[in-house]
C-alpha cells in the first residue's frame, strides 16, 4: 500500500479526538504558529474534557483559547496560564471558578518533557526550577555538587502543529522561526496532525525535512486565514514611556535598553526575554553580539516595522525583527540547550522584583490566576549572566529591589546585573553596587526607593 497521510480536510483529521483526551496544541506567544485551522475544527468537533497541552494559549477565535472558551477544557498543562497587565482571560476565570485544573511547566522543560516522552525516556534531571514552586513535591537529586530536579517524560494522545509544506509522506518543512515547538510536540504524542501551507506535488527535498514523517500521521491544508497581528505596545509602556520619581523624569525604556547593551562585551552571545529586553536588539547594529531568541533563532537585530516585516521572523516578545549575517533557526529544545548547556554567555529578562539575595521573582504576581513561566526558569538555570531591566519601583511606588522576593521565585541567587531607569547595580557576592546613575539623581535618592542596602561607594560614571 502505497503511504498517504494526507486528510481531505481538517474537521476530518480531528473527527476521531474523543472526550478526555490529551492534546498539545503548539504556537507561540499569542498569535503565531498557532495550527488555526485544526484548533477550529476540533472546537467544531466539540469534544469535551480535553487535557490542553501548550506553551501559550493564545487569543481569538482562531487559537487554543477558544476551547477554552467553549467550556471543552477541565484540564492545562502550558507554561502561561495568566500574563501580567493583561485582562482576565477566559483560562483565568474558569481556574478561577474551578472548572480548570493547571500545571505550570517551564518551557524548556516542557519541550524537553514531550521530547523525552516519545523517545521512550521515562524521566530527566534538570536544573531549571530548582528552589522555586515548581519543584514542590518532586525528588531532588545533587549532580555534580549541583541540585537537580526530577521531571517526567511526557506523552499525549493528540498533537496539532504547523509547518509550512509537506508531502504525502508527512516530512515537514519550516520556514523562519516555524519550527519552534513542532518536533518536540510531534515526537510526544501518539497521533501527530500537521497543518501546512502547502502540500506538494511530489516529495520534498530530503536536507530541507525538519520533522521526518515518522513522527507525522496525517497532514492537512490550512483552510482558516488569519491575519498577521503587528504587536503594539500597550497604552503607557511605549519605548520612549518613562516613570516619575521626585519630580523628576528617570530613563525611558529605550534609555534603559541602550545603557544595557553597553554593558554586554563584544564577541558575546546573548537572549533576550519579555519585556524592555527585547529593545536591546536595536542597539547591538555594527557591534559583534549575536542575540539568542529562546523560539528559535540565534543572530537576530533591530525590531522591524511594520511596512518592513518577516511574518515568519519574530522573538521572544512576538515582535517582528530582522535578522543579520550568520543567522539561524532551530527548534526549541535546541534553543534551550545552548542556555543551560552555557553557551549562551548573557540573558537579559524583566523582571517583578529582586531581592538581597540576588533572587528572581518575575513570572507570577498576587493579582494573577496563575502566570506566566515561560522559558524565564531555563534562562537562569544555566551558566550564564543574568541582566535584569525593569523600573526601579512599580506602578504604585513600591520598591522592585526588596529585602525578600514575596512573588514567587523564578531561580535563587541568579541575578548578576540589574538595570533599572535609575541606574545600574552589580552583584559583588554579598549585595548589589550601584554603579551607575541616571541623570538628575543621586546615590542617596536611588537607595531610597530600594529596601536593600545598597554599596553606593562603586559609583563609576553618570550621565
Amino acid at each position: 500500500m502505497t503511504i498517504n497521510k494526507i486528510y481531505d480536510s481538517p474537521a476530518a483529521a480531528v473527527a476521531d479526538v474523543p472526550d478526555g483526551s490529551s492534546v498539545s496544541i503548539a504556537g507561540f506567544g499569542m498569535t503565531h504558529s498557532f495550527p488555526t485551522s485544526l484548533t477550529v475544527a476540533l472546537r467544531e468537533q466539540g469534544a469535551r474534557r480535553l487535557c490542553i497541552v501548550a506553551n501559550s494559549l493564545g487569543t481569538g477565535d482562531y487559537r487554543s483559547n477558544t476551547l477554552i472558551e467553549n467550556h471543552q477544557v477541565n484540564r492545562l498543562i502550558v507554561s502561561f496560564s495568566a500574563r501580567a497587565g493583561e485582562a482576565k482571560s477566559a483560562a483565568e476565570q474558569q481556574i478561577e471558578a474551578g472548572e480548570i485544573t493547571v500545571e505550570l511547566v517551564p518551557q524548556g522543560t516542557l519541550v524537553e518533557r514531550l521530547r523525552a516522552g516519545g523517545a521512550g525516556i521515562g524521566a530527566f534531571f534538570t536544573r531549571t526550577g530548582v528552589g522555586t514552586a515548581i519543584a514542590e513535591g518532586k525528588e531532588v537529586r545533587t549532580i555534580d555538587g549541583v541540585d537537580h530536579i526530577l521531571e517526567y517524560g511526557l506523552k499525549v494522545d493528540y498533537a496539532l502543529i504547523r509547518a509550512a509544506r509537506a508531502d504525502r509522506f508527512g516530512n515537514l518543512q519550516f520556514t523562519g522561526v516555524g519550527r519552534n515547538f513542532m518536533p518536540a510536540f510531534a515526537k510526544g504524542a501518539k497521533v501527530t496532525v500537521a497543518e501546512v501551507d502547502e502540500i506538494v506535488d511530489g516529495t520534498l527535498d530530503p536536507e530541507a525535512i525538519g520533522v521526518p514523517g515518522v513522527f507525522v500521521d496525517r497532514v492537512v491544508r490550512r483552510t482558516v486565514e488569519v491575519p498577521h497581528d503587528f504587536p503594539a505596545p500597550r497604552a503607557g509602556r511605549g519605548a520612549d514611556s518613562a516613570r516619575t520619581y521626585h519630580g523628576k523624569p528617570a530613563l525611558t525604556r529605550r534609555q534603559m535598553a541602550e545603557l544595557a547593551a553597553g554593558l554586554v562585551p563584544d564577541g558575546s552571545y546573548m537572549n533576550l526575554g519579555l519585556g524592555i529586553p527585547t529593545l536591546i536588539s536595536n542597539y547591538v547594529e555594527g557591534r559583534d553580539i549575536v542575540l539568542h531568541s529562546e523560539n528559535g533563532v540565534l543572530g537576530y537585530g533591530m525590531i522591524a516595522t511594520r511596512e518592513d516585516y518577516d511574518p515568519e521572523v519574530y522573538n521572544a516578545g512576538g515582535q517582528y525583527v530582522h535578522l543579520r549575517p550568520g543567522a539561524s533557526f532551530f527548534e526549541s529544545v535546541t534553543s534551550f540547550e545552548m542556555v543551560r548547556g552555557g553557551r549562551v554567555g548573557f540573558v537579559a529578562l524583566g523582571g517583578f522584583q529582586v531581592d538581597g539575595q540576588a533572587n528572581l521573582a518575575n513570572w507570577s504576581t498576587p493579582d494573577m490566576i496563575g502566570g506566566g513561566i515561560g522559558g524565564a526558569m531555563d534562562l537562569v538555570a544555566g551558566d550564564t549572566t543574568v541582566m535584569v531591566l525593569m523600573t526601579h519601583c512599580d506602578s504604585a511606588g513600591r520598591p522592585k529591589l526588596v529585602k525578600d522576593c514575596d512573588f514567587p521565585l523564578t531561580g535563587l541567587a541568579c541575578v548578576n546585573i540589574v538595570v533599572t531607569d535609575l541606574g545600574v547595580l552589580r552583584w559583588d557576592g554579598t549585595r548589589f553596587a550601584l554603579e551607575y546613575i541616571a541623570p538628575g539623581f543621586t546615590a542617596e535618592e536611588v537607595a531610597a526607593l530600594t529596601e536593600l542596602e545598597l554599596d553606593t561607594s562603586q559609583v563609576q560614571w553618570q550621565s
